[in-house]
């Protein structure tokens, strides 16, 4: 797999805590990284699959959730 190069700076409690990770897991600082950030674009992709899936469906105000739960007596 071709890698690319990027200069990252990361706080100094957090670049300590991903040199612990990295000891303790045997993955090199890196691979941890590329892993964070693949988790978080899948979690992006289902949010967007998600929001297409219900884009179909009516809006509701928060007026009129409160209202519905006052009735419901869940408020």
């Amino acid at each position: 797999m071709e890698t690319k190069r990027a200069t990252v700076y990361f706080d100094p409690e957090l670049h300590k805590a991903l040199r612990l990770k990295s000891a303790a897991t045997e993955n090199s600082i890196s691979d941890l990284v590329n892993q964070a950030v693949r988790y978080a674009l899948a979690e992006d992709a289902d949010d967007f699959e998600a929001f297409t899936i219900r884009e179909d469906e009516p809006l509701l105000s928060f007026e009129d959730v409160l209202k519905d739960l006052k009735t419901r007596g869940k408020l």
